[in-house]
Order: structure tokens, then sequence, then C-alpha cells
């Protein structure tokens, strides 16, 4: 058995012994942290004057570049004007939608005007506007998504046919309404996106004939739709003779004149055209 010496100096020895060769176990880094954060060199780059004059140009150029995206953007497509158009809220919804489906008793048909320019469709409900038109084609396009499933008749290619083929139509129905403004020379402060307004009201009409079919059956959808075509029909009539015919015209008088004339066939033709789409865009949904 072996027996090992305890005496304290030769420990205290050896662990001088340990230490005289400088090396240790673990490294100290302490104060290695506080030398890298006094000398950061982001901390330099914010302070010196040149990279902030950098920086201010940099966003100059920003600004002026936004500044020019929006003027070219404004110039093609009337942001400001078509903030008018959805300036509507609860009360006018709900007092045009009733317009749309009966129009026979409401008698003042005119804009109203503030310091010419007209009011807010929210303050009117003769104003036009795009709200109810863009909320219209996109329940006509969930209605006769829904109208296709109940006849295991529904795809997404189907859907995409279908609200593409509308879309296109509308818009050629605007184009030929603007080009025979053009021949017929009419001037009037109608614009592209009032036709685009007054041409997509029909969608309401459209939307009450498909869920009639789809709740009565057939014989619901033709006498819906056909109230709501007489009720389109009546309301375009006379809304646009205030824009298209003359004052003589606007005010129940006699309408003279070759070009009087042809504005008042332009107006029925327009009007006409409404209940010809609604069915068109409807009668293969309902079977």
């Amino acid at each position: 058995m072996l027996d090992f010496p305890n005496d304290p100096n030769m420990r205290l020895r050896n662990s001088s012994v340990d230490g005289a060769d400088g090396s240790q176990l673990f490294e100290d880094t302490s104060g290695a942290g506080s030398a890298s954060q006094a000398g950061f060199p982001g901390q330099s780059l914010l302070s010196d004057p040149m990279s902030n004059l950098a920086m201010a140009y940099g966003s100059s150029l920003a600004t002026q570049g936004r500044e020019i995206v929006d003027k070219n953007l404004d110039r093609f497509i009337p942001i400001s004007k078509l903030k008018y158009y959805f300036a509507v809220d609860t009360v006018y919804v709900g007092k045009k939608l009733g317009l749309l489906v009966f129009p026979y008793m409401h008698e003042n048909w005119e804009v109203s005007y503030q310091q010419d320019t007209p009011v807010a469709p929210r303050f009117d409900v003769n104003a036009p506007d795009l709200y109810i038109p863009a909320m219209g084609f996109i329940t006509y396009v969930l209605v006769a998504g829904l109208a296709l499933g109940t006849q295991n008749r529904f795809s997404p290619e189907l859907l995409g046919v279908q609200a593409s083929s509308a879309l296109v139509w509308l818009i050629m129905e605007v184009l030929a309404v603007l080009l025979s403004l053009y021949l017929v020379t009419v001037n009037t402060d109608l614009t592209t996106i009032d036709l685009l307004a007054f041409s997509g009201y029909k969608y309401v009409g459209m939307i009450v004939g498909v869920v009639a079919g789809l709740l009565f059956g057939r014989p619901a959808y033709y006498l819906s739709l056909l109230w709501c075509c007489a009720a389109i029909f009546v309301f375009m009539i006379r809304t646009l003779r205030l824009k298209l015919l003359s004052e003589a015209a606007a005010e129940g008088r006699l309408v003279r004149g070759a070009r009087n004339q042809l504005r008042m066939y332009l107006t029925m033709t327009i009007a006409a055209a409404q209940p010809i789409f609604m069915y068109w865009f409807t009668y293969h949904l309902i079977r």
C-alpha cells in the first residue's frame, strides 16, 4: 500500500509551477465585449457628415420618385376622381338599391351641385357611384358560382369564364356608348366613369333574378327579372335624358330637330340594352 505525502508545502509548490507557464484553462473575455462596443463601426458611420448627407439625398430622391409616379398614375387612372364615386354610406346604398328596383315614384332626377361641383353620392341619391356596381359584379360572380354548384356544373374554369365574359362585355358596352356619343356629337358632362357606373347598375337586377330562381324556381326567375328589367329601363331613361337630351326634352317638352332625335334614339338604345344583357348573363344559370 502506497502512502502519498500530505505535506502542504508540496501542494503549494506544485500550484506555483502550474501557474508559472502562463497558460490558462479558460481565456478571460470580459474585456473584449467592452472593447468591441467602444469600437462599433456603425457609430462612426452615423456620426459622419458625409453619410448623413447621402441619407438625406437618398430620401429626397425617393420623395421625388413617388411624386412622379403619383402624377403619372393620376394621369391614366384618376385616383382623386375615383374617391368621389366611392364616397357612399349605408343610407345612400339602401336608397339607391330601392331606386334601382322601384324607380317609378321618384320625381327629382337631377344631380345636386355645390359650386359647380357635384356633391358626393352619400349626399345625393341621384349621383352615380361605383360602389354598388363593383359590389354587384362581385356578388353576381358568387351567385353564379352558387347556381352552377347546385346544378353540379361548378368548376373554377367555368366561373372564371363567367366573370371574365361579364367584365369584357361591360367594357365593350361602355366603349360602344362612347363611340356613339362621338358620332352623334353630343356635348355632355357624362364621363367614362359615369357610363361605367350606369352600366354596372344592371347587376342588381341580375342578382335578384338569379336568387329568386334559385329559391322559387324558373317562374320566379322570369317574374323578378322582368320586373328588374323594366325598372332599369325606366331608371336609365330618366337618368340619361338629363345628360344626353336638350334642356327642352329634359323639361318634358316636345323634342324637335334631327340631332335631338338622334339623342333620343341613343338614350332609348342604351336603356334597352340593359335588359338584353341582364337576360343573356343569367338565363343559363337557372334550370
